[in-house]
């Protein structure tokens, strides 16, 4: 494996991998990107825009903006991580944006395409000097999926009087996403599955359990399923709902095998540090709220007593180019590469 830095636009980029061939079966070869997430970070030519940690990265006040998102996790993760750290600075979480790129051949020749990007989260302990795997997945993004909710829905919804969902809804992407997380390429660079923390539905209502985790807090159950929850089900992924202490509102943590045993109490604590942060962020109506969830817990984005961070971020804005990201997957992907798409589709098995 060659490892070698690309300079873009003052960025350091890791490029981690080359081309690999998975081992399934496939028309696809993925490329890994790493990104270092801090207060000089540029969103890169090929990032979805409407990621958190790209809205927060734009603007006059961007740097602020990314120095005071980071200071938030750094200092969530240390009130979690007490144990023999009593000054709260023992840890520094350092943050990578994994970048997916998937290659596809047609009979126009190899093309690359933006698939997916996640965090992987780092930890630095201070007190011995050990860099400590995190947990990779938390913020969750693709052109696929912004396809499938901005494009895909709108289209199969335009003339019906009310809401309904294609039976296929998300097959692709589930199969894009399992393809890349059992390919040799995800073997190679991650220990455990990821992790994708969001947060809880505002249609659904939650109710606390009498299970409470040492880091992950009380377990909230949910009235019914929501339509995010089923998407995901086509990852491959399950959910549990947590509150974690000193939290205001439970948060879904979707993941395959055993959330509770499959991962150490500080790679979990990364993961809720880094989630909560976006979520205190983007939603400060459900996660930022004065006052913390109770035992039955229906979340708005219309509750009024809530505070905010000293972080710009554009809701509209992210909204608005969910949809033109959307477009633009149909354009370049979904529309150029349907046969291609449907026949590896009804092939795929793992």
């Amino acid at each position: 494996m060659k490892e070698r830095v690309l300079e873009d636009s003052g960025i350091n980029e890791r490029k981690v991998v080359g081309k690999v061939q998975d081992t399934i079966k496939n028309d696809f070869e993925f490329t890994l990107k790493s990104t270092c997430l801090d207060e000089n970070y540029h969103p890169a030519s090929q990032t979805r825009l409407t990621t958190n940690f790209a809205n927060l990265a734009r603007g006059a006040n961007r740097q602020q903006n990314l120095r005071n998102a980071l200071n938030m996790i750094n200092n969530r993760f240390n009130a979690l991580a007490h144990v023999d750290n009593p000054t709260g600075d023992r840890y520094l979480i350092e943050l990578e944006i994994m970048t997916v790129t998937m290659s596809i051949d047609d009979k126009n020749g190899t093309n690359d395409l933006p698939m997916i990007e996640v965090l992987k989260t780092n930890i630095l302990d201070r007190k011995t000097g050990k860099q400590i795997d995190g947990v990779a997945g938390n913020n969750f993004s693709s052109y696929v999926r912004d396809y499938d909710f901005s494009v895909v829905l709108t289209d199969y919804n335009k003339d019906k009087p009310s809401f309904t969902v294609p039976e296929d809804f998300g097959d692709l992407h589930g199969k894009l996403y399992k393809c890349f997380v059992n390919s040799a390429t995800y073997r190679e660079h991650f220990k455990m599955s990821p992790i994708i923390c969001l947060s809880v539905s505002s249609s659904k209502t939650y109710t606390r359990t009498e299970y409470q985790h040492p880091v992950l807090g009380f377990e909230y159950v949910q009235d019914a399923y929501s339509l995010t929850d089923e998407y995901f089900a086509k990852m491959g992924l399950k959910v549990r709902f947590f509150m974690p202490p000193n939290s205001v509102a439970p948060m879904a943590f979707y993941h395959s095998g055993d959330l509770l045993a499959d991962y150490t109490d500080l790679g979990l604590i990364s993961s809720i540090s880094t989630m909560e942060t976006f979520q205190k962020i983007y939603r400060p109506e459900i996660y930022n709220a004065n006052s913390a969830a109770g035992e039955i817990f229906k979340p708005s984005l219309k509750h009024e007593d809530y505070s905010l961070t000293r972080v710009e971020y554009d809701r509209e804005e992210r909204s608005r180019l969910a949809v033109e990201q959307g477009k633009y997957a149909e354009e370049h992907f979904i529309k150029p590469y349907q046969s291609v798409l449907e026949e590896w589709s009804a092939n795929f098995a793992l």
